[in-house]
């Protein structure tokens, strides 16, 4: 994400204006579903649905003042991929994640899919593995077992954070 806000930099101070608030928005969302994902077990409604929304709308602001509307269709296309892969999870197996993580999920991908496929599919995977490595700390430290229910969003966020800030944008 750094580099492409260095090329917004360059193309439009509008775009990198909106492009700043979006990841603005992404990390206060991110600490508030942690820390309520962490709690409760829940990832509530009230802030995930309006995510769509908001992240969209600068998003798009960003690509179009930008001067790079496929970087809007691909935000598109990676938040129908991510929700699309985690409802068939859940469909499969509902009792192994909940329907919050399904939501996140596609707004995540709207952030993932603005910089690029490759993105898409890292930061999916990197929630995966984020999720496997917090149940191994807590079989290792005895606080949990195999069967313990982790909150999945906190590591869902966090492999999407990740990818975005290690991987350079396509």
């Amino acid at each position: 994400m750094v580099a492409r806000l260095l090329d917004l930099w360059d193309a439009s101070a509008v775009a990198l204006s909106c492009a700043l608030a979006a990841c603005l928005y992404l990390l206060w969302l991110a600490v508030q579903l942690s820390i309520i994902d962490i709690r409760t077990h829940t990832l509530p409604r009230r802030l995930v649905l309006p995510a769509y929304p908001i992240a969209g709308s600068l998003l798009l602001a960003a690509a179009l003042a930008g001067g790079t509307p496929l970087h809007a269709l691909n935000a598109a296309g990676g938040a129908l991929s991510m929700a699309g892969l985690y409802w068939l999870l859940w469909a499969v197996y509902p009792s192994g994640m909940g329907f919050g993580d399904v939501r996140l999920a596609g707004v995540l991908g709207l952030f993932l899919g603005y910089l690029g496929w490759q993105h898409v599919l890292l930061g999916a995977a990197g929630g995966f593995v984020a999720g496997g490595l917090w149940g191994i700390v807590l079989i290792a430290s005895r606080r949990g077992t195999a069967k313990s229910a982790i909150p999945f969003g906190p590591a869902m966020l966090a492999g999407a954070l990740g990818t975005m800030l290690l991987l350079p944008a396509a």
